[in-house]
């Protein structure tokens, strides 16, 4: 490194006079001492400087410029300065280094970056041109200042701006931008959007019972699961707490909303480790696509906030897609809550049981206990009803310790052969001192407890799991029969299984369930059950039995008991107690299910469009593969419909069945789960292509429109049917 490029930047900082080593002293201290002062300053890193030749060659870098750069210093001598550094666009700078310096004039801290990939350093240069005579430039001259910490606490700041400190993902702020960029973009370009609104169930226990530094690792660890579920062109925020956000571009088939939305569900419900314990929690996520369910962020956002509030209220661990009818459940909710607190102190609840019977020789062994609400208003409301809400609500805690105090006193008048069983919702198990309450109750009726059968479903072990190991122990402890209800509905059982004294597994009813025209189900896998079952010492109870080929079915299969409508639907306390006026209490199966019909209709209107006509029908009931409606007289087979079911939901469908007015439809392509137990279409007609044929897109508030009205098909021809005296009048 020479020393008279040095020397000239040395006389620059002293001034026009120069300096020389030895004898010239400058204001008592000499050229040296200068020259000292300098090189200290350097090496202090407090200023830095550097020059080029007249070509923009390095001929001098302050060592400490080129160690951070990863060389030494004499290596960089030769090199073009330019390419060294780039002016660092996070500044907002205008103007590059380049320019600078080929327009030979002095310039003061311009903001620049290393140019090498794996180099952090971000320095303040400024420089002066160096002219020998009045117009011969000879190079640049100037200082650096290192500015890297600041760069990177500017970056940092801007960063905690954007992103969430706890999780590193998008905050609530970026969200918002980045979804109203998104929304506005794809209104243009008529594309879809899909936003998912998650909301982590139980969380608050973890941070009651291991404490909140437990809660935020979980919270990270829910976010690196999140990032593994969901593909990289799409955005996941959290907002705060334990809610969190996604957005997927250009997503629209609730097929695969639906499927990702059960992979987030499942991966989230499995447990946590964290340095205070072990935890599990559970996950509910709300789905809004736009422009179906709202054209701006605010809409598709406030659609989601609905469809997620539904699936926590359908009982936690579901998704749930946007409907306009969401709107109303939200303000019944309310209302059958209200109705509900004082449906219980009025004592308005009874019970009825169904029989489980044995699979050799018919006789019942147990009745299960299933509540029955009869609203002055309303009249009979359907468990499936109110039970949701009351858990949602916590009352299910009230309601549930009365049912077990009421089934075990009527039990008591009963054959002691007769077990008495018991659904237990988790919000139940898991309330302060319930294996207390069942010791109350048994104690009060003074039932044995061996008849006492609680049937739990996995809910119960995606909370506190101490606590719920705990609570098993004891009842098992006491004597009372643990069964695993609607196994295979949720995640993990087999854990489920090794970790409770389970003595019966219940077989959930989607297993038994077939379509319309495939009636069978998993014999294979119900098969599997059994044979886990018996190898661990336990027995297996087939629920929702409703058919005799059902029946022939599950007892091939070595299922040992029975429940269902083929035998017996559930019956009042006087019915109960005529039945029971007998010795051996012993069923033969219905050639029918006594109560099929009301199990699996569904009486619906809904539309036919044929040729350029539209009908208005019945829908009696739907599979993923078809319908059967009630309407039209003497379809002939093979006849092609669309069907609209509403809100922009429209399925191809063949006429595969026609006897008189009602025919059996199969859809061309299959429904899908829409996450409340029904069923919906995987795309529905975009309200741009309504906009296009004439309906302003501003005048389509979320949802509220349908996808093919009657107004809008033009009669042009005779209908090629006739309505039936069943169909819907007008």
């Amino acid at each position: 490194m020479g020393e008279v490029p040095f020397k000239g930047i040395f006389d620059n900082l002293l001034g026009s006079g120069g300096s020389q080593r030895g004898g010239r002293s400058f204001g008592g201290i000499s050229a040296d001492d200068k020259l000292s002062i300098v090189e200290e300053l350097e090496a202090s890193g407090l200023g830095w400087f550097w020059a080029t030749d007249r070509d923009g060659k390095v001929t001098y870098l302050s060592p400490l410029i080129a160690q951070a750069m990863g060389y030494k210093p004499a290596d960089l001598i030769g090199h073009s300065f330019q390419n060294l550094f780039e002016t660092d666009s996070g500044t907002g700078s205008s103007r590059s280094l380049s320019l600078k310096l080929s327009a030979r004039k002095s310039f003061d801290n311009l903001a620049v970056r290393a140019s090498a990939e794996d180099c952090d350093l971000s320095l303040k240069i400024s420089g002066k041109p160096i002219f020998e005579g009045s117009d011969k430039f000879r190079g640049y001259r100037g200082s650096a200042l290192d500015v890297t910490k600041e760069r990177r606490s500017e970056e940092e700041a801007a960063r905690l701006a954007k992103y969430d400190s706890l999780t590193g993902l998008s905050n609530r702020h970026r969200m918002a931008q980045r979804i109203d960029s998104t929304l506005n973009a794809f209104r243009a370009a008529k594309r879809n959007c899909a936003i998912m609104m998650l909301d982590l169930d139980r969380f608050k226990q973890v941070n009651d019972t291991l404490g909140h530094a437990a809660g935020d690792e979980l919270l990270r660890q829910v976010s690196s699961r999140l990032q593994r579920v969901i593909d990289g062109g799409c955005e996941i925020g959290r907002l705060g707490g334990d809610e969190f956000q996604i957005m997927l571009p250009d997503m629209d088939d609730r097929g695969k909303l639906g499927e990702i939305a059960k992979k987030i569900i499942e991966m989230l419900s499995q447990p946590y480790s964290v340095e205070e314990g072990r935890a599990s929690i559970g996950a509910s996520v709300g789905i809004a696509i736009a422009p179906h369910d709202g054209v701006t962020r605010e809409e598709v956002t406030r659609s989601a906030d609905l469809a997620l509030y539904a699936a926590k209220g359908g009982g936690r661990g579901q998704f749930r897609f946007y409907s306009t009818d969401l709107e109303f459940e939200a303000n019944l909710r309310k209302r059958m809550e209200e109705d509900l607190r004082a449906a219980i102190d009025r004592g308005e609840f009874s019970l009825a049981y169904q029989p489980i019977v044995s699979s050799k020789g018919n006789k019942v062994l147990t009745l299960e206990a299933q509540y029955r609400w009869i609203d002055p208003h309303r009249g009979e409301v359907s468990p499936e009803t109110f039970l949701p809400i009351a858990e949602g609500s916590r009352l299910i805690v009230q309601l549930g310790e009365w049912a077990l105090k009421q089934a075990c006193k009527e039990a008591m008048e009963w054959p002691n052969s007769l077990n008495i069983a018991l659904g237990i919702s988790s919000v139940q198990f898991t309330s302060d001192g319930f294996a207390d309450k069942v010791v109350e109750a048994l104690k009060e009726s003074g039932l044995a407890p061996e008849r006492l059968e609680l049937q739990l479903n996995e809910s119960v072990f995606l909370g506190d799991a101490g606590s719920a190991d705990k609570t098993l122990s004891k009842l098992f402890k006491m004597g009372v029969r643990l069964t695993l209800d609607q196994f295979g509905a949720g995640f993990s059982s087999l854990s489920y299984l090794r970790r409770a004294p389970f003595s019966a597994i219940k077989i959930g009813e989607k297993f038994l369930l077939g379509t319309m025209f495939d009636d069978k189900p998993d014999t294979d896998l119900i098969k599997a059950i059994v044979s886990l079952a018996k190898a661990m010492g336990m027995e297996t109870i087939a629920n929702g039995v409703e058919s005799m080929e059902l029946l022939e079915l599950v007892v091939g299969c070595g299922v040992a008991h029975i429940q269902g409508y083929v035998f017996s639907d559930a019956l009042d306390k006087e019915a109960l107690a005529k039945a029971l006026s007998g010795d051996d209490w012993t069923l033969d199966p219905l050639v029918s299910g006594s109560q099929r019909a009301s199990r699996r209709t569904v009486f619906r209107k809904i539309g036919l469009i044929h040729e350029d006509h539209y009908y208005e029908v019945t829908m009696r009931n739907l599979s993923r593969s078809g319908c059967m409606i009630e309407g039209l007289v003497d379809v002939p087979l093979d006849t092609q419909f669309v069907v609209d079911f509403g809100g922009g939901q429209l399925a191809v469908a063949t006429a595969k069945r026609s006897s008189g007015d009602t025919q059996g439809l199969e859809f061309e392509q299959e429904l899908v789960d829409d996450g409340a137990g029904g069923l919906c279409t995987r795309h529905r007609v975009s309200p741009y292509a309504l906009a296009s044929a004439g309906a302003p897109l501003e005048a389509l508030p979320a949802g509220r429109y349908t996808g093919m009205p009657a107004a809008e098909v033009v009669q042009k021809s005779v209908p090629c049917f006739q309505l039936s005296d069943n169909a819907p009048q007008h």
